[in-house]
């Protein structure tokens, strides 16, 4: 393992097979090569960590030096990318609906994010606890993305994988934090089924409860809770919500109201009763707590 503060990355080529990690094509510390997927993993993975110690004084995911692993040209065709529970893993798409994932950056720190979790609060893949697992990830996403491109929560798209598509294919990303449920409608891909509202709560046994589904919940809620704070959404909102992931008090089965409750408890600590407020309203706003009378 790299001492803690240190940049390590490998980047693989699976050469269109689904051999893990395949063969190795760029260490820490090389320059850039032919390959754009190869580049654009190392340069999107160099992105995340510096976003971690440079924001949350954090050296990698696990807050001690860990290397960054990634494999490019996973399988053949592949619409996806993922983080394995070891390392990163790029498809290069179908080359009609989705043109490649190593271009975005919220992509690359949505699955880094889910290495975070796992060596912090590591909530449990299945409804609700899940769902905040997946916005979390999101979260990490959104806000790497825009602590790289220096915007402000006003300034900010709050989409997630804006990158991805193909020309042609109607939409904006594959998840829209501002707006849940309409970040695409698309003949070939349906349209977006996210809730932006506890009213709208989708009860299903299908992926893990609906953990993709219902995240557009605690999504919307961190997005009004970082717009009515304003400025950076990294410093107050971003900070709160790192907190309570890495903190050792979030039980593993934590549902949207006892992470709100966290959070609130968290912004007070950290900042003052004003952030607390801002929080608290944010998730009355979307349902998870009830409104003060």
């Amino acid at each position: 393992m790299a001492p803690a503060g240190t940049l390590d990355r490998t980047i693989s080529d699976a050469e269109n097979t689904e051999e893990l990690p395949g063969r190795t094509v760029r260490t820490e510390g090389q320059p850039p090569v032919e390959d754009v997927s190869v580049n654009g993993a190392y340069d999107g993975i160099g992105s995340v960590h510096a976003f971690l110690e440079e924001v949350y004084r954090q050296s990698s995911l696990d807050g001690t030096g860990l290397g960054l692993l990634a494999t490019v040209h996973y399988g053949q065709r592949y619409d996806n990318a993922f983080w394995d529970g070891t390392q990163m893993v790029f498809g290069d798409g179908d080359g009609e609906i989705f043109t490649g994932f190593t271009p975005s950056v919220s992509v690359i720190a949505h699955e880094l994010a889910h290495g975070l979790m796992q060596y912090s609060s590591d909530l449990l893949y299945e409804g609700q606890s899940g769902a905040l697992n997946e916005s979390f990830s999101d979260v990490l996403g959104a806000l790497v993305d825009q602590y790289a491109q220096g915007q402000t929560a006003e300034q900010a798209s709050w989409l997630i994988g804006s990158e991805i598509f193909g020309e042609g294919v109607q939409a904006d990303g594959l998840r829209s934090m501002a707006a849940p449920g309409t970040a695409y409608d698309d003949p070939r891909l349906g349209r977006d089924p996210q809730p932006a509202h506890m009213d709208d709560y989708v009860e299903t046994q299908a992926d893990y409860g609906g953990v993709h589904l219902n995240s557009g919940i605690p999504n919307k809620a961190f997005h009004l809770a970082a717009m009515a704070l304003g400025g950076h959404s990294w410093e107050r909102a971003g900070q709160v919500w790192f907190d309570v992931v890495t903190g050792e008090t979030l039980p593993r089965d934590a549902d949207f109201a006892g992470f709100a409750e966290a959070t609130v408890l968290a912004a007070g600590e950290r900042f003052d009763e004003a952030v607390a407020t801002a929080i608290r309203d944010a998730w009355e706003q979307v349902g998870v707590l009830a409104a003060r009378s």
